[in-house]
């Protein structure tokens, strides 16, 4: 599973966020915006030309990068940029809330970036139940996200809010990816499933 996913990751989020704090030393915080747009439709475009799927991951990633940025430009605001992803998070984490009694929960939705699944080994009642819990864990996880980055964003500048945002975040993301993990693997074991890790296109 990690096998899988990493790749996706660290291609729409991860690369993106090391630019960015990169150029923001080197050149300032208007080159780190563009830079980290750069790489993200660069990133899109190698996969065009070669005929590579288009990771759902890298187009909402890259879609959030370019309405910041263009606000970010619009409004001459950093902390624009800044604030629209953590209300974006919020919302997120209200669509994570509202996919469960809708009956389509999104961690389901989300998981062919992650690992490649049978129609038939995803309508098993287990692993219905497990997508469910995981949904609901990362509704959460999302919420914390976002009320840690606007305590963040409210007293510390820039360099100082990306690196506690980075660190705190990938905390966060880190526990909810461990627990998630061990919860999916649990729901395959108990139906007797195994999962082969293929390589990430």
């Amino acid at each position: 599973m990690a096998r899988h996913a990493l790749p996706h990751l660290m291609e729409a989020t991860v690369v993106p966020l090391i630019l960015f704090y990169a150029f923001l030393w080197s050149v300032g915080v208007w080159g780190a915006l563009l830079a980290a747009l750069v790489w993200s439709y660069a990133a899109i475009l190698r996969r065009v030309v070669t005929g590579q799927r288009i990771p759902g991951i890298l187009i909402l990633g890259t879609l959030g990068i370019t309405a910041r940025t263009v606000m970010a430009f619009a409004t001459g605001s950093v902390f624009v940029y800044f604030l629209q992803p953590t209300l974006t998070t919020i919302a997120i984490a209200a669509a994570f809330l509202l996919s469960v009694p809708a009956g389509r929960p999104l961690a389901e939705r989300l998981a062919h970036d992650f690992v490649p699944l049978e129609p038939e080994v995803l309508r098993l009642p287990g692993v219905q139940r497990v997508f469910i819990r995981i949904t609901i864990l990362w509704a959460f996880v999302n919420l914390a996200n976002a009320a840690v980055s606007i305590t963040l964003l409210m007293s510390q500048p820039v360099g100082t809010f990306v690196a506690m945002k980075t660190i705190g975040g990938m905390l966060l993301v880190g526990a909810a990816v461990g627990a998630s993990t061990v919860w999916f693997k649990q729901a395959l074991r108990n139906h007797n499933i195994s999962v082969v890790a293929v390589p990430a296109v």
